[in-house]
């Protein structure tokens, strides 16, 4: 990742006044998703870049060690290695950006990484994911958990109470604490929006988190009934971007849950390009948090590759 966010005081002025265009927000989203996606080589490009911005998760129930590294083993080799050759990348050490597990199974996707000489980072959700209702003491416990079993990201969730009853300060502290705990992990913060209630509390959520030292924002934990939209995302950005000009500490952005086919993870790149820049177009500053994004990915570089599409035994299930 790129230099620390170091985070400022709280500028309670700053969060409290902000009020945010509704109809510009839609209207905003809605140039975005018109504009038109690139094509064919430029097209297989622009998902290369996709591909490797993708946290790839497992945060199920019945995970267990297997199919972790199984996981593990797909994000260092996303693409088949004849895929690879056509392309005149198979010494490019192409990989997702990182994996991301439940903390109890950080132990096993950090052993499978350093079994394979990777330097991968896994990353974890923490804090009481994905309601974040547990008690502090248990939330700061599951964080150097993580930490400690060797996760260099953690993916926090907010205390969306507090974010709703407009405790700001309250927020900010248990932000920092929430820092303060991840220590030389980076960390990563999810605002839930779909649960803020609107594009203004999200906002002010969003400079709260990166006041308090977030290196990334992220849009949901992906079990929201709604969870990433473009309408969020053009929000969240703004806020980024904000907050850039005003401290000079770039922030990144990950939106999460519900981008599954290649051609939405194409209007997230735009997105990003055109609110951000091209210096968010990369691992550092820009991820996707999906579990079946890659499959997609793949399909459409077969695609491209081959002409065709493929068969259904023709690509790996995972």
């Amino acid at each position: 990742m790129c230099a620390r966010n170091p985070g400022t005081r709280l500028d309670l002025e700053w969060v409290c006044q902000t009020r945010v265009n509704t109809q510009a927000v839609l209207k905003r989203a809605q140039q975005i998703q018109s504009t038109r996606l690139p094509k064919k080589q430029w097209q297989a490009a622009w998902l290369l870049k996709a591909l490797t911005c993708i946290d790839l998760t497992t945060l199920s129930g019945d995970d267990t060690p297997s199919n972790v590294q199984r996981l593990c083993l797909k994000a260092l080799q996303p693409l088949r290695s004849d895929l690879l050759q056509e392309l005149h990348l198979d010494h490019a050490g192409v990989t997702t950006a990182a994996v991301c597990v439940y903390p109890s199974r950080v132990c096993d996707a950090v052993k499978t990484l350093r079994a394979a000489n990777s330097k991968l980072p896994v990353a974890s959700v923490a804090t009481g994911f994905p309601a974040g209702q547990t008690s502090l003491s248990t939330r700061l416990d599951e964080v150097r958990s993580a930490v400690a079993d060797g996760a260099s990201e953690i993916d926090i969730v907010i205390n969306r109470s507090l974010a709703l009853s407009g405790q700001w300060e309250a927020l900010h502290e248990e932000l920092l604490q929430f820092r303060s705990a991840c220590g030389a992990a980076h960390m990563k913060s999810i605002l839930s929006t779909g649960e803020l209630g609107s594009y203004s509390s999200v906002y002010r959520a969003s400079l709260v988190c990166m006041m308090a030292g977030s290196d990334f924002i992220k849009t949901s934990t992906g079990k929201e009934t709604v969870n990433a939209t473009i309408p969020v995302a053009v929000v969240m950005s703004r806020a980024i971007r904000d907050y850039y000009l005003h401290t000079g500490h770039k922030v990144g952005f990950k939106p999460a849950g519900g981008i599954r086919t290649a051609q939405e993870s194409l209007v997230w790149l735009v997105l990003v390009k055109e609110e951000l820049g091209s210096d968010w177009l990369s691992p550092e500053l820009f991820r996707i948090g999906a579990s079946s994004l890659l499959a997609d990915i793949e399909r459409q570089i077969y695609h491209h590759v081959t002409g065709r599409y493929p068969a259904f035994h023709e690509l790996p299930l995972a």
